[in-house]
């Protein structure tokens, strides 16, 4: 089967796969409800299952088929403008910075919703939204370096780290464990608020990312054939990081720093798919979804005690992370 045929075959899978797990997730968990009755009661506060099915389940799963696209989005954009396979969402220092605003909140205490979105996820919007700043600021000083980019975003996110140790240093217990709890990443806590809150960012970053896949495609001949070729190679870059900064500052903000997500579904996707980012794109977009809502649930349900799913998501990633790096060496060595 030809790559073109691959990929419609796995946007068809990946759709089917979306939907069946929307249906099917939010049944599953340590307490059995009955679905019928969920559906009939949908509007009586009384019923338990309705209140399990309807506020509890499933915007956890909705939150995490749209946290997961767009993580494995902004991986995919970040490996294709570094041209580096091992470049992931948080390369950039965004999530450190998005963790840091929230550390910071919990920190003073402040309890304020606004749109949506609690006072520890618009402190988190902030922080991601600030060290994008930075981080776009100076990849326009001169000519693009993908690897002074790299280090950059690594700088400012150790910055960001340590910034965090600081305030956890001056916390008491109670908000050191709920620092803690939220370092781990997780999406025990997002309502419908917080979904309608972040989904203007996400779409954002994804038209972003998404609008400019064919440019995507000439980035990865090098800028010089891709200037020949008539793309605005300094416009396209600036747009495809304000989109990572985008998507990635988003999931952040409601789910914590859920790590590996943007280099697992890219990878696996460009495999079976191919390189073109005309299909990779709404590819890893679906594909990302299922897995981190498949990860999440598997974390709310296998165990007896619930496990964060940013745990599960480094527990698998970690493993992964040192194959792709053993591939390439193995590819260096037979070149």
């Amino acid at each position: 089967m030809t790559e073109r045929g691959r990929g419609a075959l796995l946007l068809a899978g990946g759709f089917l796969a979306c939907v069946a797990v929307a249906a099917a997730a939010p049944l599953v968990g340590h307490r059995a409800i009955d679905v019928g009755r969920a559906l009939a009661e949908w509007g009586d506060p009384r019923s338990a299952d309705a209140f399990i099915f309807f506020r509890l389940r499933l915007p956890r799963v909705l939150c995490a088929l749209l946290v997961g696209g767009g993580l494995s989005l902004a991986g995919l954009g970040l490996q294709a403008l570094t041209r580096n396979g091992l470049a992931s969402e948080y390369t950039l220092g965004v999530a450190s910075g998005g963790a840091f605003g929230a550390v910071v909140t919990l920190r003073l205490g402040w309890t304020a919703v606004f749109l949506g979105l609690p006072a520890t996820a618009l402190g988190a919007l902030a922080g991601a939204g600030l060290v994008a700043v930075l981080v776009l600021g100076w990849a326009g000083r001169g000519r693009f370096d993908a690897g002074s980019l790299l280090l950059a975003g690594v700088t400012i996110g150790m910055i960001a780290s340590a910034g965090i140790l600081f305030v956890q240093y001056l916390a008491d217990a109670t908000q050191s464990h709920l620092m803690v709890r939220w370092l781990m990443g997780g999406l025990d806590v997002v309502g419908y608020g917080g979904l309608l809150g972040i989904l203007p960012f996400l779409l954002a970053g994804g038209l972003l990312v998404g609008l400019h896949a064919a440019e995507l495609n000439q980035l990865l001949q090098g800028d010089e054939l891709a200037e020949a070729r008539g793309v605005a190679v300094t416009r396209v870059r600036g747009a495809v990081l304000a989109g990572v900064a985008l998507l990635t500052g988003a999931a952040v903000s409601v789910a914590g720093p859920i790590g590996f997500v943007g280099l697992i579904v890219p990878h696996t996707v460009r495999l079976a798919a191919g390189l073109d980012h005309r299909r990779t794109v709404p590819l890893v977009v679906l594909w990302g979804g299922v897995f981190l809502a498949l990860c999440d649930t598997a974390a709310r349900s296998v165990w007896a005690a619930e496990v964060p799913v940013g745990v599960l998501t480094a527990l698998i990633g970690g493993p992964f992370f040192l194959w792709v790096l053993g591939s390439r060496r193995r590819q260096v060595r037979v070149l």
